[in-house]
């Protein structure tokens, strides 16, 4: 599917060399049959804002939405395990699973970065690469939500891979409950996240367990949980 590649390229840090290759996106689209008219029209219109406005600009924009705060990460598990030790499990079985299909990452990337998984997927027969969005669309929708809810442009793009995926799972769908969380953006809300925790000298347990416990109540009532409880659904990510 060349449109996985192409909306690969648009998720992945915004360079120069985009904007300066902005045609051959769109030329490449054209004989692409996995969207209809009306989602291939969406993905060009896209295109064609983007590579419009001052690249810096994108390029703060992306960092601001997808790197600040976990709500909007385009680290896949980040979604589902958090920092537990299943993430690292999974990343390791996201690994196998590309070497299977000859393929090798670069190492500045973590395997569970969506922009590298649709590339993955666009190797794949078209099948296969339905499978693979099946497999992370409550994911998928999620983000979706999240970036409709911060009215970001990006929001369509989550919307054609769920239309490529063939899933019944709708973005829409979770706006209700997207918009009950706390956001993870917010200044305060980072302050507590990335908060130093104080140093643990000799003979002072009991008032460093007090600064945590205080540190965590804060944490708790600055962000809603943002995990997803999927049970199996990604049971093809991790070693389909």
């Amino acid at each position: 599917m060349i449109s996985l590649k192409v909306i690969a390229r648009l998720l992945d840090y915004p360079e120069q060399a985009l904007f300066d290759h902005q045609q051959a996106l769109v030329e490449a689209l054209e004989p692409a049959s996995e969207l209809d008219l009306h989602h291939s029209a969406q993905l060009i219109l896209f295109i064609r804002r983007f590579c419009a406005r001052p690249l810096l600009d994108v390029q703060a924009e992306y960092c601001e939405l997808f790197d600040r705060g976990r709500a909007t990460s385009l680290l896949l598990f980040e979604h589902v395990h958090g920092e537990s030790r299943d993430r690292g499990q999974a990343m390791v079985d996201l690994m196998g699973q590309y070497r299977e299909a000859g393929l090798e990452i670069d190492s500045r990337e973590l395997p569970d970065f969506l922009p590298l998984y649709l590339e993955y997927l666009a190797s794949r027969s078209k099948e296969q690469a339905a499978g693979g969005l099946q497999d992370i669309a409550p994911i998928l929708a999620l983000l979706g939500a999240r970036l409709q809810q911060r009215e970001s442009p990006y929001a369509v793009l989550f919307d054609l891979l769920l239309a490529l995926s063939g899933s019944e799972v709708q973005a829409q769908t979770l706006a209700s409950q997207v918009a009950k969380e706390a956001r993870d953006d917010t200044p305060q809300a980072l302050d507590a996240v990335w908060e130093e925790e104080q140093v643990k000298f000799l003979g002072e347990e009991g008032c460093a367990s007090a600064q945590q416990a205080a540190h965590q109540r804060r944490f708790a009532g600055a962000v809603a949980p943002q995990y997803l409880d999927l049970t199996d659904a990604l049971t093809g990510t991790k070693g389909r």
